[in-house]
């Protein structure tokens, strides 16, 4: 699959079987999809009795599975890889793919309030203490008749066998369709790979910083800066200390990454010729 054109190809991976359409970004299959067709599959698993993990996409992320042959391979045998970050939603355009950005903040939103038409019931798994209470009021205020499940901001620490076991007995205890996950890139998205089979809700899904914007923890860029690509410099210029490595030597390592794959793809292209 090309990211670049439909000639070019950065890397290879295995594609997916079934209904989705994207390519790999760096060896991981990123989805191309948009932000309306993502709603409205998730929205569907629970009457269609898929078991469904979606995780959301950005530069971040690719970048960290370079060096994690353990989070590239969870992510592509996830049901939904979305593209998060525009810089995904740009390379899967300019190889022919209609694309749009689907954020994990924006999409629990939309799920949240559609969802109430069949009566969807919501768990909140994450953020610091009170966050996921905090943000299950909130979001009750804002869509009334929301049914919300539970909620539980686990300890930053792992986890003891005994302790997760209860906590999954808690989760699958309170029937929930779509189990909401903020607990940080990648322990979120390794947290949704080794539960899926543990646990009965159709939807499991890492939101990350959703749940810190949606408590009011912390700010959310502007409506344009999230449409333009420049939701980072936001984020780096509120959060400098916890975000600027991240923003700066992770964005630079991305572009050098695509520059080296690019180059080797179109020598390995001159070569066959």
């Amino acid at each position: 699959m090309s990211v670049l054109s439909p000639k070019v190809r950065l890397d290879r991976v295995a594609e997916p079987a079934g209904r989705r359409r994207g390519g790999p970004i760096l060896g991981v299959f990123v989805d191309a999809t948009t932000f309306e067709a993502a709603v409205n599959r998730l929205l569907a698993a629970p009457a269609r009795g898929e078991r469904l993990r979606a995780h959301f996409c950005t530069v971040h992320t690719i970048v960290e599975a370079q060096n994690r042959p353990d989070l590239r391979d969870l992510l592509n045998t996830a049901d939904l890889v979305a593209p998060d970050g525009m810089p995904l939603v740009w390379l899967q355009r300019v190889s022919g793919r209609p694309c749009e950005r689907v954020c994990g903040p924006d999409l629990m939103l939309a799920l949240l309030d559609r969802g109430r038409a069949t009566g969807a019931r919501h768990f909140f798994y994450g953020g610091a203490e009170g966050v996921a209470r905090e943000l299950a009021r909130r979001m009750a205020g804002r869509y009334p008749r929301l049914r919300v499940a539970g909620t539980e901001s686990p300890p930053f620490r792992p986890l003891s066998p005994e302790e997760d076991a209860a906590a999954v007995e808690r989760i699958n205890a309170a029937t929930p369709d779509f189990i909401w996950v903020g607990l940080g890139s990648p322990r979120q998205e390794q947290w949704l790979a080794s539960h899926r089979d543990r646990l009965a809700a159709p939807v499991l899904l890492a939101v990350g910083a959703a749940f810190d914007f949606h408590a009011g923890r912390r700010p959310r860029a502007p409506k344009l800066m999230q449409r333009t690509g420049t939701e980072w410099l936001f984020r780096f210029a509120t959060e400098p200390r916890r975000l600027g490595r991240r923003y700066l030597v992770t964005n630079a390592r991305f572009l050098g990454l695509l520059a080296g794959a690019t180059f080797r793809s179109l020598g390995a292209r001159r070569r066959r010729r």
